[in-house]
């Protein structure tokens, strides 16, 4: 959750395969009847993306007591972000960097859609990555509304003023007003143009991708911090949005991003009409306590659903893979870890999941981390779209501290995670993994060879990890 002024326009020592079962149920979210709703083929063909994102600066200047609506990156601030992602992040496949909350959402032209970030022109931005072989992606979202309530919606007969709730419509909570956001209702007429416009206008300035938030707040008006966050427009209306936002996505070759969704139905829409959907609550200040400690161990019923990474992963675990959706881990502040054996396990987490790798630390906060970040052999498992599964997806298991995966050239790929604050002892038989016989073995941290095995065994650093990859 980041909030903005959008509305600115306008301890086991040893684990081992042998562990306990643990008998706690987690705790899933309920189910809810949809009505049939249409199908968009083949969406799940991207890979994870890479990029970097403002996040961090944005985050610590509203730590710091900047307000949202004076929050700003100047063209001058840009050009230094753009020239060090492109000098010593894009070699390693990171291509694109993202907008995200907080900074006003402006639209000043006729369409009526977001064209600036603050004091930086969309158009401009692109502009600048382009000349360096960047992409860029925004955050937005296409039931945000933005302009004025007299735009037209093209192709239409309707204004952006018949996109507001105007009481004909069955809400949730019809006496709560909505906090922060101006929503354009699903059934209201011209809605789905108005999508189709949204996606349309973002092509047309060259974004590929969008992060798209608060998607509970829209579904049921309910926030388990907040509370009551608006009058909550429905399951079927969510999910008659996702459909409209799948097909123009699709339709314009845009990659979308959910942020902030309940995942009811065992994420039945979103993992349906999303190429990539957030586990876990937002990274703020970041560190091992977002990475595995925070809540460690429990499930909620509604967003967010895990509160740190390690738990996101390995609960949402059964609904992705090669061809699905894409699970988010959201945002890494490396420089917010204390060792380097965390640091390793954060980036050895999303890419053994399947997620992004999404760098949010800063030229001038980085320090010496980004070699964490340029592990070219590491990487190879985003550019191959490697998605592993834990040996357990219940939290309370400690066998889910064990992940592994088969590339497409057919090699495997085994992390020893140990997220106890002891070193501890670490093994698993290739055979318990599904994996016969004897494999060659290199340690892709350590950059070495380490024989051919049937097992694998380490003593791990606390909160550290051993990533295996096993060739014939």
């Amino acid at each position: 959750m980041k909030k903005m002024n959008i509305l600115a326009s306008a301890a086991l020592t040893t684990v081992a395969l042998t562990g306990c079962n643990d008998d706690i149920e987690m705790r899933r979210p309920p189910k809810f009847e949809l009505p049939e709703l249409p199908v968009v083929e083949d969406i799940h063909q991207y890979k994870a993306p890479m990029y970097w994102s403002v996040y961090e600066y944005c985050y610590v200047k509203e730590q710091q007591g900047v307000s949202n609506s004076d929050m700003d990156i100047t063209p001058s601030e840009w050009d230094k972000i753009i020239e060090w992602v492109a000098t010593d992040l894009k070699p390693y496949g990171y291509d694109m960097v993202c907008t995200d909350g907080f900074i006003p959402m402006l639209a000043q032209d006729d369409s009526g859609y977001m064209t600036h970030y603050g004091s930086m022109s969309l158009k401009d931005l692109v502009a600048k990555c382009k000349e360096k072989g960047l992409k860029v992606g925004v955050y937005d979202n296409p039931l945000w509304i933005h302009g004025p309530r007299e735009t037209k919606i093209e192709g239409t007969e309707y204004t952006f003023a018949n996109l507001y709730y105007n009481g004909s419509t069955e809400v949730m909570n019809p006496t709560t007003d909505d906090m922060w956001f101006s929503w354009a209702v699903a059934e209201n007429p011209g809605a789905k143009e108005y999508i189709d416009g949204f996606f349309k206008h973002y092509k047309e300035l060259g974004i590929e991708y969008i992060r798209m938030d608060f998607l509970s707040w829209y579904e049921d008006g309910k926030d388990r911090n907040l509370g009551m966050v608006g009058k909550g427009y429905g399951r079927a209306s969510y999910g008659r949005a996702l459909s409209y936002i799948a097909e123009s996505a699709k339709k314009y070759g845009i990659f979308t991003s959910l942020v902030m969704p309940h995942m009811y139905n065992d994420a039945e829409v979103e993992a349906k009409y999303g190429n990539m959907v957030r586990i876990v609550a937002d990274t703020g200040g970041g560190g091992w306590w977002h990475c595995s400690a925070a809540d460690k161990g429990k499930s909620y019923t509604n967003w967010p659903n895990c509160m740190n990474m390690f738990d996101g992963f390995t609960y949402w675990s059964h609904i992705s893979g090669r061809d699905k959706v894409i699970l988010d881990g959201d945002f890494i502040r490396l420089n917010t870890f204390s060792t380097d054996a965390e640091k390793e396990t954060v980036v050895s987490l999303q890419l053994m999941a399947g997620g992004p790798v999404t760098v949010a630390d800063q030229y001038n906060t980085i320090g010496n981390n980004t070699k964490f970040y340029t592990n070219s052999e590491l990487l190879e498992l985003n550019a191959d779209r490697f998605v592993g599964k834990p040996l357990s997806n219940n939290l309370n298991d400690p066998k889910n501290q064990i992940w592994y995966g088969q590339m497409t050239n057919g090699d495997y790929v085994v992390g020893l995670f140990n997220r106890n604050d002891a070193s501890a002892t670490m093994s698993v038989n290739l055979s318990d993994l599904g994996i016969d016989g004897q494999w060659k073995a290199r340690d892709l941290w350590k950059h070495a060879d380490e024989g051919t095995v049937s097992s694998i065994s380490a003593n791990v650093a606390p909160h550290g990890c051993k990533i295996v990859r096993l060739s014939k």
